[in-house]
């Protein structure tokens, strides 16, 4: 009996994806579309195990990876998550990168060609995931793009290793410090994906070519518009089928070929890019990158830049941990605060707090302990 004898895809017992197996091909399928199909951290473990077993089971040959329905592949990480845990617990998004590029890395080497059908908007994350993949068909409605400075991140989980490689450094540039939608043409037209298929109807005929106000009624279902995935799993269909009518081993070794300079990058890097964003997420950047998103509303850019500046922090949420508490000597107070957050004395007015002064004291309730707002 072998060590890997195959399992039944019915044998995972997932919540977040769905896995099947069947006909020399295993599909994979982010299943969150309430969330755009962004991934969480028990996610992240799933799709792992599901491209580990794919690629170590002998009846498959291919490998499909998607998104639940038709609005998103996959929308990168949940910010919602980061927002409420990562922000909270920095060293904890530390050991998240680890699952996170054990998850890219499960595509990267599956050792069987990965397709990614791109049933929607693959941004962020979701678009490094795709670029993980050997091949992408995109539906006509979907876009591509980075969301990373946008948010108070950094796209260092492949885009910023793969974007040069794959399309260029000034088109990378643009994905990367720009942040904007990349349409299915454009995307093609770059060298993102491979196919780009009609997916838009019209009283239930695709339409070839769709214009943008036809990709945006088609999404909100107006005027007899509608999506159809139709041609989408056929050309995914298409290609698989060439795929599986190569051998096996030779195919194998061609990916670890091909994939000398996405390697080469992504080693070079993801390492360094883990311990800075660790880091990075006890900084004011991503605190308020994530709750604008959380919270729905413009991020408070100008306000980083204003702070440091004017000589005050653009890196701590109520400025750096530098004054003292002459009532009960407590250390370590934001520089910002005007009174204590351990005892709710009034600090002293100092000249320069290395914030701004004591005139943007804006935090520290004079309520008694257990007051601090940091």
């Amino acid at each position: 009996m072998s060590a890997f004898t195959p399992r039944e895809a019915s044998d995972f017992e997932f919540e977040e994806v769905l896995y099947e197996k069947g006909d020399w091909i295993a599909r994979i399928t982010i299943n969150r579309p309430h969330a755009y199909n962004a991934y969480s951290t028990s996610a992240l473990r799933e799709l792992r195990t599901a491209f580990e077993d794919a690629s170590f089971d002998d009846r498959v040959g291919v490998i499909v990876f998607t998104g639940a329905g038709t609005d998103a592949f996959c929308t990168g990480g949940d910010v919602k998550e980061y927002e409420a845990l990562y922000t909270r617990r920095p060293r904890d998004y530390w050991k998240y990168m680890g699952l996170f590029q054990a998850y890219i890395e499960s595509i990267v080497n599956a050792g069987k060609p990965v397709i990614a059908r791109l049933n929607g908007m693959a941004v962020g994350g979701g678009n490094e995931s795709q670029m993980a993949c050997d091949l992408a068909v995109m539906a006509e409605h979907a876009f591509i793009g980075q969301v990373g400075t946008r948010v108070g991140s950094v796209a260092a989980g492949g885009a910023t290793q793969w974007l040069p490689i794959m399309i260029g450094d000034r088109r990378a540039r643009e994905m990367l410090l720009f942040n904007g939608r990349i349409p299915a043409r454009q995307a093609l037209e770059w060298g993102l994906v491979n196919r780009v298929v009609p997916s838009v109807t019209h009283e239930g005929k695709l339409i070839e070519g769709a214009t943008d106000e036809q990709i945006q009624k088609a999404r909100r279902g107006e005027d007899g518009y509608g999506l159809s995935l139709e041609a989408l799993d056929a050309a995914v269909d298409e290609l698989a089928e060439k795929l599986l009518l190569q051998f096996p081993e030779c195919t194998r070794y061609t990916r670890q070929q091909v994939n000398f300079w996405k390697d080469l990058a992504w080693h070079h890097t993801i390492g360094h890019a883990r311990e800075w964003l660790a880091l990075h997420y006890a900084s004011f950047e991503p605190w308020e990158g994530m709750r604008a998103f959380v919270q729905k509303r413009p991020p408070r850019y100008m306000d980083v830049r204003e702070r440091a500046a004017s000589g005050g922090s653009s890196e701590f949420v109520w400025g750096p941990p530098a004054r003292e508490c002459p009532e009960c000597g407590a250390e370590g107070l934001p520089s910002d605060f005007g009174f204590c957050g351990r005892c709710g004395a009034a600090l002293p007015a100092v000249g320069s707090n290395g914030s701004g002064g004591a005139g943007r004291a804006r935090g520290g309730s004079p309520a008694g302990a257990g007051a601090a707002e940091g």
